[in-house]
């Protein structure tokens, strides 16, 4: 089906090209005949005749109306080139950001796409236009008069030859600057997007120094297009203006030959009139537009390939988790979110991740998902990376639940079992029971209500989201923040459910108690980190001890929750104080 689809696109596109082509026959005519008449009309005029020189001009006129219904059938035609173009570039890079996960896709999609679709049309007309005028000059020269032919054309292709020759060298600057403006858009967008921040912090000469370095790129690109642009001219200088000037020289000579004043000024005309705006124009086109139209296709098409599958994994090891020199930033100029990071999680261990906003917490828990690529390092569940783990098997391994939990409209048992289809409705109702859902359930009528997203709280898609996870098959469990719309005594019963399931659990922590529940505790500071149990932490991390002095937790509930920490991790405090390498 696929096949066909394609097979018929490429018809359908050889036939609107067919169809331009024709329609542009007529536009040649106008072109090819305005020197000729110009010519006649002059002679007449000099001559006395004037109704004949007029009869020329009607001519003239007449040419010109049958050239414009070929180019009004032209750009009606344009449209069955351009727009499948278009739609087969966003299928293109819809897939590959599928394939991919590239955030980046929307931009192409948005910007890029839009760019590739108006300059190929533009580019259609204008290299449809040079050809159409060349064909007409050169028909009309030779009906004209050969000789003045000879002094024109020649001069006129050697310029459009060393501008093709220029287009080499403008290429990698395109190309160059292309780069410099993303990049540049990059800084830009950071710096503005957190302006109030910057601001607060006193931060203007960093944020300065962030957005200088792209902008004097961006600079020094620019001022290499415009050295390529002064080449330019000097092409245009040997294509355009030079045979102007050889036939105004010669025209002496060219005269003593029988040539007319008419028929030298008919040359004259096709010059200035014809081959001078065409010449400009495609050299316009190609050298600009042209190349962007290139490097910006050729980005897309590169972005949107396939990417290689992954190395099949017949058999996931377990899942232990370890990471070894995890290092991760957000873009190549960027500072690490995380740095040279070794942590080992064993099976059955209950981690919680603690630390400022934005230091890092929800980027690990991309990272240890296989949702986020590592700058550097390795991440490896069961022995495995995650990337080379196919989808299906990696669904059965992990399970991450963040902190807007997803919930689609439909019967609440498909929301519940999508991650365990075939799961019983004893098994449902356990889960349920266990995350303590069971009250929205009832509320909502039982296992076949229709769910509807935004008739429900933050809160209860949390709930739904809980009880997905807890049924799955998943050993690793990941709670993103995933109880921060619960109250403290739901948060508990939820964490304290997961705890008792089996298995891996990692907890992003919104409160001190889900800290304090966890047998270790990792506490990430910028690009260094700690790990340890509650005591140990209060003694060597002073984050930790700030972070703790914000949440100002129950004085009851910490002593007894302390108490049982200690009694959890107080063996292991030699060996669990890890401070990575910055």
């Amino acid at each position: 089906m696929r096949r066909e689809l394609r097979y018929g696109a490429t018809a359908l596109r050889k036939r609107s090209t067919l169809k331009l082509a024709l329609w542009s026959i007529p536009d040649i005519l106008p072109t090819a005949v305005y020197g000729v008449a110009v010519a006649h009309a002059t002679d007449n005029f000099l001559a006395g005749r004037a109704w004949q020189g007029i009869a020329w001009l009607g001519g003239l006129i007449a040419a010109a109306c049958l050239g414009a219904a070929g180019s009004h059938q032209v750009y009606g035609r344009l449209g069955h080139l351009v727009e499948p173009l278009r739609d087969d570039l966003v299928r293109r890079v819809v897939g590959g950001a599928l394939r991919t996960g590239d955030d980046a896709a929307v931009a192409r999609l948005n910007r890029q796409v839009e760019i590739v679709r108006d300059t190929f049309a533009g580019l259609v007309l204008v290299i449809r236009n040079f050809v159409v005028t060349l064909l007409g000059v050169v028909v009309g020269l030779l009906s004209l008069a050969p000789l003045v032919a000879l002094f024109v054309v020649p001069p006129f292709l050697l310029g459009f030859a060393l501008s093709l020759a220029v287009l080499g060298m403008a290429a990698d600057r395109v190309r160059a600057s292309l780069q410099a403006d993303e990049e540049l858009a990059t800084a830009a967008g950071m710096v503005f997007g957190g302006v109030r921040d910057v601001a607060a912090t006193g931060a203007e000469e960093f944020a300065q120094k962030l957005v200088g370095r792209p902008i004097e790129a961006q600079a020094a690109a620019e001022r290499s297009l415009a050295k390529v642009a002064a080449l330019r001219t000097l092409c245009f200088a040997v294509g355009g203006w030079a045979p102007l000037l050889i036939l105004l020289a010669a025209g002496p000579w060219l005269v003593g030959r029988g040539i007319s004043t008419g028929t030298l000024l008919g040359g004259l005309t096709y010059v200035l009139i014809g081959l001078q705006p065409a010449l400009n124009t495609v050299m316009s086109a190609l050298g600009d537009s042209g190349l962007r139209y290139v490097i910006t296709l050729g980005r897309i098409l590169d972005s949107a390939a396939p990417v290689p599958a992954p190395r099949p994994v017949t058999e996931v090891n377990g899942y232990q988790l370890r990471l070894r020199g995890l290092t991760f930033a957000y873009g190549p100029s960027a500072d690490p979110v995380l740095e040279d990071l070794d942590l080992t999680i064993a099976e059955g261990e209950h981690l919680a991740v603690v630390g400022p906003s934005g230091i890092g917490k929800s980027t690990l828990a991309g990272l240890v998902c296989g949702m986020l690529a590592p700058t550097s390092g390795r991440v490896l569940l069961g022995g495995v990376p995650p990337s080379e783990v196919p989808v299906e098997r990696l669904a059965e391994t992990r399970v991450l639940i963040p902190q807007e939990a997803y919930v689609f409209s439909g019967p609440l048992m498909e929301n519940l079992t999508y991650l365990l289809p075939d799961a019983t409705i004893s098994e449902v109702q356990e889960a349920v029971d266990a995350v303590g859902a069971a009250r929205l359930v009832e509320r909502l009528g039982g296992f076949g209500a229709r769910v509807r997203p935004q008739e429900l709280s933050a809160g209860e898609r949390q709930l739904i989201a809980l009880a997905r996870a807890y049924l799955s098959p998943a050993s690793l469990v990941v709670l993103d923040e995933a109880t921060c719309f619960l109250d403290p005594e739901a948060e508990r019963r939820a964490e304290e459910a997961f705890a008792a399931r089996g298995g891996t659990l990692i907890v992003i922590a919104h409160r001190i108690s889900s800290a304090l529940r966890a047998r270790r505790i990792l506490v990430l500071d910028g690009n260094k980190a700690a790990i340890g149990n509650h005591p140990t932490l209060l003694r060597k991390s002073p984050l930790y001890r700030e972070l703790l002095g914000h949440w100002q937790p129950d004085a009851q509930q910490l002593r007894g929750q302390q108490l049982g920490g200690q009694q959890l991790g107080g063996q292991q405090l030699g060996r669990d104080q890890i401070q990575p390498a910055s």
